[in-house]
């Protein structure tokens, strides 16, 4: 009997590590015969395991949804992942999980063996963790926009951007992204005929989804490249464009990535810059060691001409 039970228990292990075995791989690895592994997945049916079979020479087995949750065979590896993932959630980010993730947490690291708990234990005490100040989204909130994208479903939310103004959106959802402790949907904006990020804490769905869509090639440079960029300049109060005596990719090297840099020649490039304050800017641009021309921001002018006359004053 028990080398029965320790027979089951591998068998659901390996249904669980890949999603397609036949029969005679299953009695290879478990070193049986081919009637024993349809007598084991019998067993494992009995114990509430939805183990579907296909019939021929290509069938074989895999491991389905059932309608309750049965009991996760994890190595060593993966034990220690799902165990700081759930630490990592019961953190924030995602508002109305934290306190199901350290539920869920307690009862893993109760049957997690002692050398596994050490390295856990071992991470969490070694981290410090800075708690976050900014927004978090509802998980709600966070399943239907996933399902949406998972399913290709058009999704119609009303959305406050970040200037204030409202309105209702439809989009084809494209990707979620976590970055700079914020969620964002990367979508394809219909009103807009454009690709346009969202954040997902301003997003407020309306339901049902709308009718399925074909899926598109990402935008260009990839979802990250292209939230990123957008990151970098969404938020800036003072724009300007300069002319700059040096190389593009001299200027490119020494600016953030999301500013876009405009080759004219091998010897000069346009920067379109921006920052919260002229100042600020001013500073940037003067850590290009080349020389530069302002061509439409008069607030820049202005405060390059207050800092001239006080680095000036500073020389003499």
């Amino acid at each position: 009997m028990l080398e029965t039970s320790a027979r089951l228990l591998r068998l659901l292990a390996l249904l669980q590590a890949r999603r397609d075995w036949t029969g005679p791989q299953l009695a290879e690895r478990l070193e049986v015969t081919t009637r024993t592994v349809r007598n084991d997945i019998g067993r494992l049916r009995t114990l509430g395991y939805p183990v579907h079979a296909t019939p021929g020479t290509t069938g074989g087995y895999r491991l389905g949804a059932g309608a309750a949750l049965p009991p996760l065979l994890f190595d060593d590896e993966e034990a220690v992942a799902v165990a700081v993932g759930l630490r990592t959630a019961a953190g924030g980010g995602v508002s109305g999980i934290e306190e199901t993730a350290l539920r869920a947490l307690g009862k893993l690291e109760q049957v997690l063996p002692s050398r596994l708990r050490h390295r856990v234990n071992a991470l969490h005490n070694a981290t410090v963790s800075i708690p976050g100040s900014g927004p978090t989204v509802d998980a709600a909130v966070l399943t239907t926009i996933a399902v949406a994208v998972q399913a290709r479903e058009r999704l119609r939310f009303e959305y406050e951007s970040y200037d204030g103004t409202a309105g209702v959106r439809t989009v084809e959802p494209h990707r979620l992204v976590r970055t700079r402790g914020r969620w964002y949907l990367v979508a394809w904006d219909l009103g807009r005929d454009d690709w346009r990020r969202f954040r997902a804490d301003r997003i407020r769905p309306r339901t049902p989804n709308g009718p399925r869509f074909t899926a598109r090639a990402d935008p260009g440079g990839g979802v990250v490249a292209y939230l990123e960029k957008g990151l970098g300049s969404a938020t800036w109060r003072y724009r300007a464009r300069v002319k700059v005596h040096a190389p593009a990719g001299q200027v490119a090297a020494r600016l953030p990535a999301a500013v876009q840099v405009e080759p004219i020649d091998e010897h000069t490039c346009f920067a379109d810059v921006g920052s919260d304050s002229p100042h600020t800017l001013a500073l940037w641009l003067g850590m290009l060691d080349a020389d530069f021309e302002v061509t439409d921001s008069p607030e820049l002018a202005a405060h390059l001409r207050e800092l001239a006359g006080r680095y000036t004053r500073a020389a003499r």
